[in-house]
């Protein structure tokens, strides 16, 4: 997957990824720009998280943000009325009972509210590397098409490739898979015509009669 990309033109990097490296790691920036990410076109991502941490620097001081200073921030994303009382309820609870720091186990993380698997399991792999698969659409289209898994939902998805995948590259699964699905295996016309792994692929296959 990475070679196909890098053949055709310089992957563009995922949104985690680069709100990762924009915020040093920091894991509650993480998981407020995981919440916030979601339905939400990646480019506007970091850039409403950065001004969002420019105002206000950790748990404590969101927690006592107001909801509509916050909405004036994060406005240019989906959803920012219910994003913006989610993410001061998550900070609440991570600087009342997580004294700041956010909890790095998988119960811990989905009782927060609005964080299920999928935001769980980016925060552990993106903020804690630790050995997870976060399923996005990408991760299951692309799964779906290759014959990795059979699957109607991301979380059948997680679980089959939890069972065939060794543990050793689950921490790469999510950054190329959400890549290769925003180059190369998109939605409508997918470029198999570039392609490095066609000949293993279901969905070529039988879209091709081969």
């Amino acid at each position: 997957m990475i070679d196909t990309m890098n053949s055709v033109q310089p992957p563009r990097m995922t949104a985690l990824r680069e709100l990762r490296e924009s915020e040093q790691g920091d894991p509650f920036a993480i998981l407020i720009g995981t919440i916030l990410s979601a339905r939400t076109k990646d480019e506007n991502t970091a850039k409403v998280v950065k001004s969002l941490f420019t105002r206000y620097k950790n748990a404590k001081e969101l927690s006592l943000a107001k909801i509509k200073d916050v909405e004036k921030i994060i406005h240019s994303i989906g959803f920012y009325h219910v994003k913006a009382k989610r993410i001061i309820d998550v900070a609440k609870i991570i600087h009342s009972q997580y004294g700041g720091q956010v909890p790095q186990n998988m119960d811990s993380l989905i009782n927060l509210p609005g964080v299920g698997r999928k935001t769980a399991n980016c925060v552990l792999v993106y903020a804690f590397d630790q050995p997870a698969i976060p399923v996005d659409i990408h991760v299951h289209r692309i799964s779906n098409r290759l014959g990795l898994v059979e699957t109607k939902t991301p979380e059948q998805t997680e679980e089959v490739l939890m069972q065939k995948i060794p543990k050793k590259f689950w921490l790469q699964i999510n950054d190329t898979f959400v890549m290769y699905g925003q180059n190369i295996c998109k939605p409508i016309s997918p470029m198999c015509e570039v392609c490095k792994i066609k000949k293993l692929c279901r969905y070529y296959s039988m879209r091709n009669g081969v």
